[in-house]
């Protein structure tokens, strides 16, 4: 068995996953839950299953790209279990787990690609593409997404786009061979493949040094009521 744990974008969600295909899920699409729920998540599947920490075989969690908050709580978290219970500690790319979450579909959808999207503000997205099997095309990247980025791969491909990147990309992105999955979600269900084939070829990340794959530099900003008032009453 594995803890799955997945908070790269506003929805906490965490799994215990067999690699018969049973997964038991907690999740919550609360913004900003991630801190408040996780662990309380956590607590509820081992409760539910009957298990402590130290009766899995590992625990993998989505490194991203994504949120620098959830993932900076589900990466510490799961180092602290894998540590604490001494089990592998699994890193899973969060655009590999997305793939897989819709692979069926895509294959029912005759897509040639399938290109998942992590909002990164502005019309900005985090995203990688896959052939329908599952090999990499296109490494990750962070991307601005214009009208008619697409346009020559779409000539020859129809590519499946998905997950909250593509959601406000989709007005871009006009092609016949363009095909979407509105309302698309994470969920630490997808991560039951990857984290398996993990677990068995021992893919493991260190758990001491492990860290989250941002991808861009977080940049914190600053409230607009803390901002200096440029034009002050004298």
């Amino acid at each position: 068995m594995i803890l799955c744990i997945e908070t790269a974008t506003t929805v906490c969600s965490a799994a215990i996953c067999s690699q018969e295909g049973e997964i038991i899920l907690r999740e919550s699409f609360e913004d900003k839950s991630h801190a408040s729920r996780l662990t309380i998540f956590i607590e509820e599947l081992f409760e539910e299953k009957g298990i402590g920490a130290a009766d899995l075989d590992g625990v993998a969690v989505s490194m991203g790209p994504g949120s620098y908050t959830g993932l900076r709580i589900g990466v510490s978290v799961a180092k602290g279990i894998a540590y604490g219970a001494a089990i592998p500690l699994i890193a899973i790319n969060t655009l590999e787990s997305m793939f897989h979450g819709v692979s069926a579909r895509a294959k029912a959808l005759k897509a040639d690609l399938v290109c998942p999207m992590i909002d990164a503000r502005r019309m900005e997205v985090y995203m990688a593409i896959y052939s329908n099997d599952g090999r990499l095309h296109t490494d990750t990247v962070a991307r601005i997404v214009e009208p008619g980025i697409f346009s020559e791969l779409l000539e020859s491909n129809r590519i499946l786009f998905f997950g909250n990147g593509a959601d406000k990309c989709m007005d871009a992105i006009s092609h016949p061979n363009a095909l979407f999955i509105p309302g698309y979600s994470l969920t630490a269900s997808s991560m039951i493949i990857p984290s398996f084939r993990a677990l068995e070829s021992k893919e493991f990340a260190d758990t001491a040094y492990c860290e989250p794959f941002y991808l861009k530099d977080f940049v914190a900003t600053i409230p607009r009521k803390n901002l200096p008032d440029s034009n002050p009453v004298k």
